[in-house]
């Protein structure tokens, strides 16, 4: 087993965001808190040193994960919600901060990048929030 040096993000979406999925698609009325919640989202971000640092790290990343969490349900930026900053964020979802990440996996650790038409063995910059 590895420990990873990174830092862990669960994205728990709140009932604004249950309400947004359901305004845009009728067929999504029986969606339940219970059934995001069963799959939340787990974002890798940068080691820290304390939880004071919680805040800082999500001023850096909040506005990319939202809009990550968005496109998940719907690719049509024009169905997003205007606000999406800071606030709004934390309005929506629940965040829970992870300090220690283990790999326990044999398989070699990859990155996958869906916004571009390059292979794998592409350069990651550890200082980018992804965008």
């Amino acid at each position: 087993m590895r420990e990873v040096n990174r830092g862990l993000i669960v994205l728990k979406p709140k009932q604004p965001f249950l309400d947004w999925i359901k305004s845009v698609d009728d067929h999504q009325l029986d969606l339940s808190l219970n059934y995001l919640h069963d799959d939340a989202s787990a974002y890798l971000i940068p080691e820290w040193e304390d939880d004071s640092d919680h805040e800082e790290i999500l001023s850096w990343c909040a506005k990319y994960l939202f809009e990550v969490e968005l496109w998940g349900w719907y690719t049509d930026e024009s169905l997003w919600p205007k606000k999406r900053d800071l606030e709004t964020f934390r309005a929506w979802f629940d965040v829970e901060f992870h300090s220690l990440v283990f790999d326990v996996s044999e398989d070699r650790l990859e990155h996958i990048d869906y916004d571009s038409d390059v292979d794998d063995d592409i350069i990651i910059d550890t200082n980018s929030n992804g965008h």
